[in-house]
């Protein structure tokens, strides 16, 4: 029987190696780039910071949404499935935190900054977001996507450090620099219900939906799963505060 091997919360090459088939057909996923697509005006430069293994940046390239589209990404491994995913698109391999003359030329240059599901794995998260800050446009707009709710194993197994609400995500960006056009605690009642099924399942779902593991059966019926999520969450109500996916858009303080 495959076991749950310890591993680095951190270490992103090894979550993409494990994880990636599972995010893109992942139900919640499709939610928070559906509330993404939605709210995003077309324009010359995108940037998505945590651009994972290129999923919405794939979505954007389809949908023309931007001239040029841009993702920063932490692991080798997100940077290659991207790249083979969107050739027309440019990947950076990117720690925010370090010195990074590479994308030097995009400080102050983004007319959209998405970052969707990241902020809740960073240990300062003010300081990610007036970093995020540095790359957009005086009049560019902040795309955030983060969790809400209770946390699940799984979420805490892949680093999740928080959570957040409307109180919770609005003081972190107003105190890095933001103003909040919109926040929205999307995905009631099928999307709570689908993390309610997430926490429920515990450890088990990490073995579930890992590339590397042997139990097919599990691994079937959690991607069945999924499917009947996907299809129940055309019947969120989201403009109903109840929502456990908060979504936020913030433009830099004049």
């Amino acid at each position: 029987m495959s076991k749950i091997k310890n591993y680095d919360k951190d270490n992103w090459h090894n979550h993409w190696e494990r994880f990636s088939d599972a995010a893109t057909i992942n139900p919640a996923q499709k939610l928070r780039h559906n509330l993404l697509l939605c709210n995003i005006n077309k324009c010359n430069l995108l940037i998505d910071i945590g651009s994972g293994q290129g999923d919405f940046i794939k979505k954007a390239s389809e949908e023309k949404i931007a001239k040029k589209l841009i993702g920063f990404e932490l692991s080798d491994s997100g940077v290659r499935i991207s790249k083979n995913k969107v050739p027309s698109a440019l990947f950076y391999k990117i720690d925010l935190y370090s010195n990074n003359k590479t994308i030097d030329n995009y400080l102050g240059s983004a007319d959209t900054v998405i970052c969707s599901d990241v902020i809740e794995h960073v240990d300062n998260p003010v300081k990610f977001c007036s970093i995020i800050k540095k790359y957009m446009k005086k009049n560019g707009r902040l795309l955030i996507t983060v969790p809400g709710g209770p946390m699940s194993q799984f979420d805490k197994h892949i680093g999740h450090r928080k959570h957040y609400n409307e109180k919770s995500i609005r003081d972190l960006l107003e105190k890095s620099g933001f103003m909040i056009e919109k926040i929205v605690m999307a995905g009631f009642p099928f999307f709570n219900l689908y993390r309610l099924v997430v926490i429920l399942r515990g450890k088990k779902l990490i073995l579930d939906v890992d590339t590397n593991s042997k139990n097919k059966l599990n691994k079937f019926l959690s991607f069945f799963v999924m499917k009947i999520f996907d299809i129940l969450f055309k019947f969120n109500i989201n403009f109903m505060p109840l929502g456990w996916q908060v979504f936020v858009i913030a433009s830099p303080s004049k």
